[in-house]
Order: C-alpha cells, then sequence, then structure tokens
C-alpha cells in the first residue's frame, strides 16, 4: 500500500464550523474510512495538526476527534515541511495574516469563506498565492448538497426546459438569549466584528448561481436589522450593529432572475432551512438539502382566482420526489477529498481563491446596493 501522508494546519476548527463540519465530518472521518483512494493500493492519509488559542479546547478536540496533534505556536508548525496544507477556518478580520504566513512558508491553502474582509484584500490573496505557485482552494460546501445535486441533475436531463427563474428562501429564528440561548456567535450581530448576513451568505449565493445556474451579472439588495439587541456569550445585552436579514434579486447574463431572502429572523413553514425553487418552460422544482420535488408541465394545475371559496386544489398533490439515484456523502468532505486529490495527483480543482474573490465581490456589491438603494453591475474580476 502507498500511502500519500498529507500534513494539514487546522487553523480555527475549534468555532462550530470548524469542529464540525471540517474537522469531526471531514477530516476525521476520512481517517476513520482509511484515507482518500486514490488508485489501487494507494492512498491519501491527512495527518492534522489543530492549532488554536485555548489550549484546553484544541485538547478536547483531539479527545473528540482522535486528532493527536495540537499547537498554540502557528508559526512553529509553518515552519514544518511535514505539514504541506494550511487550513483556515478563524473569524474573516483574521484570516488574511494566516494566509499569508502561510503562503510565504511555502504552505497550499484551502480556507473557508469568506475569504477576505474586502474585494480588494481578496485579490491580494489569490495573487499572492499565484506568484507563489502554492495551489489553493476556497470552502465552496453547498455544490455537494444532496438536493442542489439533484437540481444539477435535472438541469442536465433538460427537464425544466428555458429556466426562467430561481427563488431561493434561507434561514432560521436565532434566539436573542434572553430565555432561550443564541444558536449562533454574537459576533455574528456585529458589524465591527465583521458580522452580517449580506456578508456571510451573498459569497454562498454567488457561487450557487454561478456554478448551477448562470453567472451572476447584476444585483438589487436590502439589509435590514431587525432584532436590535441580543444578549451575548457572557449573558451581556449587546446592540446588534449589522444586518439580520437580507432581500436580494440577481440578474443572470443568461437572462434568469433570481431572488434570495435569508434571514435569522424568520420562523421556517416550508421544507428545510434553505430552500430552492426553480421554475422553467417544461417543469419546476423545489429543492432542499436533501429532497427534490418536481413538477412536470402535464402535472400543472390550472387553478382559478376566486377568493370566495375554500381552495379546492391541493397544490402538494400535483409534485413527486425526486428518487434517491445516488449515494450522498457530507458536502464538506467531499470537497476536502478532491482538494487532497489535488494536492497530490494534480487533478482538476477549479474552485480556487479566485472563485472566492467572486463571493466577497457580490457581497460587498450588495452592500452598496443596500447603501445607495439601486442595481448594482458586477464587473469581470
Amino acid at each position: 500500500m502507498t500511502e500519500h501522508k498529507i500534513g494539514i494546519i487546522m487553523n480555527g476548527v475549534t468555532g462550530r464550523m470548524g469542529t464540525n463540519q471540517h474537522l469531526l465530518r471531514s477530516i476525521a472521518a476520512i481517517i476513520k474510512q482509511g484515507g482518500v483512494k486514490i488508485g489501487p493500493g494507494e492512498i491519501i492519509m491527512p495527518d492534522p495538526v489543530l492549532v488554536g488559542r485555548d489550549e484546553n479546547k484544541l485538547r478536547n478536540l483531539c479527545a473528540l476527534s482522535g486528532v493527536g496533534r495540537t499547537s498554540t505556536n502557528l508559526d512553529k508548525e509553518l515552519s514544518d515541511p511535514n505539514n504541506i496544507i494550511y487550513f483556515d477556518s478563524q473569524t474573516t478580520t483574521r484570516r488574511a495574516d494566516g494566509i499569508r504566513k502561510a503562503v510565504k512558508a511555502g504552505k497550499h491553502i484551502y480556507c473557508e469563506k469568506p475569504i477576505a474582509v474586502s474585494t480588494e484584500e481578496a485579490k491580494q490573496l489569490y495573487k499572492l498565492c499565484k506568484d507563489a505557485g502554492v495551489k489553493n482552494g476556497v470552502v465552496q460546501d453547498k455544490l455537494w448538497l444532496p438536493g442542489i445535486v439533484k437540481l444539477r441533475r435535472l438541469i442536465q436531463q433538460d427537464f425544466f426546459g428555458k429556466i426562467l427563474s430561481v427563488r431561493g428562501e434561507f434561514g432560521y429564528w436565532v434566539f436573542e438569549g434572553n430565555n432561550i440561548p443564541a444558536q449562533r456567535p454574537s459576533w455574528n450581530y456585529r458589524k465591527e466584528d465583521d458580522g452580517g448576513i449580506i456578508v456571510d451568505m451573498l459569497c454562498h449565493w454567488r457561487y450557487v448561481l454561478d456554478n448551477v445556474f448562470g453567472k451572476v451579472k447584476a444585483v438589487s439588495c436590502l439589509g435590514a436589522t431587525h432584532i436590535p439587541e441580543r444578549i451575548d456569550e457572557e449573558g451581556k445585552p449587546y446592540q446588534c450593529t449589522a444586518d439580520d436579514a437580507a432581500y436580494a434579486t440577481f440578474e443572470l447574463e443568461n437572462g434568469i432572475i433570481a431572488q434570495f431572502n435569508s434571514s435569522w429572523a424568520v420562523r421556517v413553514r416550508r421544507d428545510d432551512l434553505l430552500t430552492l425553487q426553480v421554475d422553467g418552460t417544461k417543469g419546476s422544482a423545489v429543492a432542499g438539502l436533501r429532497e427534490c420535488y418536481i413538477q412536470h408541465y402535464g402535472n400543472t394545475p390550472k387553478p382559478v382566482w376566486n377568493p370566495d371559496i375554500v381552495q379546492p386544489i391541493n397544490f402538494y398533490e400535483g409534485w413527486s420526489k425526486v428518487p434517491e439515484q445516488e449515494t450522498y456523502d457530507n458536502a464538506f468532505k467531499i470537497q476536502w477529498e478532491l482538494f487532497l486529490k489535488h494536492i497530490v495527483k494534480d487533478e482538476p480543482f477549479p474552485w480556487d481563491l479566485g472563485e472566492g474573490v467572486k463571493g466577497v465581490q457580490l457581497a460587498e456589491k450588495g452592500l452598496e446596493s443596500w447603501s445607495k438603494r439601486c442595481w448594482i453591475n458586477i464587473p469581470e474580476l
């Protein structure tokens, strides 16, 4: 058995996303399954070191994940030639410094989004990686969600005909913390800490739209801070200075119109925390995180507007569930495996930091649209 042992510096995995999705459900899961198989008798085996500022948290994560290496000294780990990849899931403000250090040390870069706090800084990081000749990638996990994979298959099969529109509904009620603890960190709601749902979610909608439906041409976005005060992790009230909801419309280059409502102040009465409805001339689909329901032209009911009677049509009855035709692994884990193959076997990996720049750009243009209360064109990078 040929084993490619790949040292991975995992910086910032003490956070919720880093712990659950990147450590436990991705890297630890890959180790547990025996590595990434890349050929007969050939595997890639991750060798992670967990890096952070809190030694106790790191030790607890080791016990939880089975990982044996931790460090509070990033510079020391960057100097170790056995550590080949630098992964960053810190808060956005810390990310650029970590990436710069890692590139200088000759490490390949893989990081969460948004990759920087501004488009200009994101472009600088991408150029830095290119000039240094290091491989790089950005997390774009939703592309591998089963519901979105099913949508892509339907597009490939020409189920929709000409796609007319996409409507996305994302979000849930995040408790304020007064008597029920909040399920998201307080920095998410402070602009001075780079919080805000526009910055957080428009990065996602950019890569989903670009990769599944068509390139984003223009954006109109309205943000709101619906909940003005919340309770932080210490039980103290604080003022919310960042947007907790975003109402955005996107014009795509192929003429498709996409609308996304994103909110941490909405109660869910839909199939999932994220649903995407795609309407086309031949049929429609509604996808959640895992499931997808379709209605063909021939199954489309013909309602007549009459508010004086009880609606005679059960609109749910005309939809059918897309069957499970493939197996679906964790979306984050799938992309980790692709990036590891990119590092070891030089397999294609199009989701580089240049794609991350596009996400930051759309968030920035969304904020500009809100400020100016107008449509903003998205220039080529």
